[in-house]
């Protein structure tokens, strides 16, 4: 390689980067931490460096031009190679502190992570956790978590996973509300029930009819996108709520709905960078919770 030839500005080719994926310069300056004229001097710094013009102005934002579409892939593979080499200094830790982040849904965050960073904090005080309660699947590519909780398998090759445990859900009311439906035993007697909504709610009223229910949007008066706010709507009576059974089996004012059903099954995955799992401190954490989800799920 001929390195008098390589005079690329790193920081320019990363604004361009992020530019490019958030779509506008306001958003790729909220993402980089740093002030837009900024990002934006960056950006024309390198289309003047590079001769070209790399974005064109739309109405609802940027949108890369045929250069930009040329090199926003080689720039994006920069971005991954400069990604593990942050990847692979963190994995040299030799001591078990720092911060990490767990990102897991709403209902996990609130009741199965608490009693495990509690045991966490007795093994190693010296270790920060930042928990990211969603139920969107984080990107632990760009860095936006260290391990993931997921339901599904993670796909991308430099991900690696570990089933550590199968969880089941069903559906939950309160007694009183149950009472009001003439104690249901079927899934037709419950055709004029009201059930509560959740994000995506075609694909949850798809999902119930193929267990062979009969709903409609009218079934759902009330909808939510946090489970948390959704359990907590099925607790005070406002209609059937759906949720996982390690907690609405132990909740004293809840009920199975219909409780000879078979429940709903699916997977936990612990989900990991391939090169942090060289930290000790990521596979601290990373093991205590394949130890200790099982337990807390009943596996």
């Amino acid at each position: 390689m001929d390195w008098r030839n390589v005079n690329f500005d790193w920081n320019r080719a990363r604004a361009f980067l992020v530019t490019a994926e958030e779509g506008s310069l306001s958003a790729a300056a909220r993402a980089l931490g740093v002030a837009q004229p900024t990002l934006g001097r960056q950006v024309t710094a390198l289309e003047e460096e590079l001769g070209v013009t790399l974005f064109e102005r739309v109405p609802r934002g940027l949108e890369l031009t045929t250069a930009g579409l040329d090199l926003v892939e080689h720039v994006r593979a920069m971005g991954d190679a400069a990604n593990r080499v942050s990847l692979a200094a963190t994995g040299q830790s030799v001591t078990v502190e720092g911060q990490i982040t767990i990102t897991a849904s709403e209902i996990y965050s609130a009741y199965l992570l608490p009693p495990i960073l509690a045991r966490l904090r007795e093994m190693a005080p010296g270790i920060e956790v930042e928990v990211v309660a969603s139920n969107t699947i984080r990107d632990l590519k760009k860095r936006e978590a260290d391990i993931a909780i997921r339901n599904a398998r993670p796909t991308q090759p430099d991900l690696i996973g570990k089933l550590v445990a199968e969880d089941h859900a069903t559906i939950y009311a309160t007694p009183s509300y149950l009472q009001s439906l003439g104690d249901p035993q079927s899934p037709e007697d419950l055709k004029d029930a009201d059930f509560i909504g959740l994000e995506n709610l075609d694909q949850l009223i798809e999902g119930l009819n193929a267990q062979g229910f009969d709903l409609a949007r009218r079934n759902f008066p009330i909808q939510t996108e946090n489970h948390l706010v959704h359990w907590q709507m099925a607790r005070h009576g406002l209609g059937i709520g759906i949720g996982p059974c390690h907690l609405g089996d132990r909740d004293p004012g809840l009920a199975r709905v219909l409780p000879e059903a078979e429940p709903i099954r699916f997977p936990i995955w612990l989900v990991a960078h391939r090169e942090l799992q060289t930290s000790r401190r990521v596979r601290l954490v990373y093991d205590l919770l394949a130890e200790e989800l099982p337990t807390l799920l009943g596996d």
